[in-house]
């Protein structure tokens, strides 16, 4: 039996629907909080916070949140949150930072929007 195949596929983001899925690789306690450039299939993201308990992805969420349009708690971590290799679904971004459009990202049609 196959197993089945990340929802990413060859590309750091997918939409599920109205959700948009991201594999990061996280970089904490870095100089600056950014989003980077993909590598592979995964979303180079450092954050300030040190890795302890969890708290460099909270912070992470806090720093991504405002850049999709949406509230912290429409953040998900499917996996991942006490490691580098982390995947969220992001439910209904309002936008899309630059590294999304530059892979031919668009937004999902408004109708679909609440």
């Amino acid at each position: 039996m196959n197993r089945p195949r990340n929802i990413t596929g060859d590309s750091f983001f997918a939409w599920d629907g109205e959700v948009l899925v991201v594999n990061i690789l996280g970089k904490p306690a870095a100089a600056r909080d950014a989003i980077g450039k993909p590598k592979g299939t995964q979303l180079k993201v450092s954050v300030t916070a040190a890795p302890e308990a969890g708290r460099a992805t909270d912070h992470m969420l806090r720093f991504l949140a405002p850049l999709f349009g949406v509230a912290v708690a429409d953040i998900e971590v499917v996996f991942g949150r006490e490691n580098v290799n982390k995947q969220l679904r992001i439910r209904a971004p309002k936008k899309l930072p630059a590294v999304f459009a530059a892979q031919g990202a668009e937004l999902i049609p408004a109708r679909v929007l609440p």
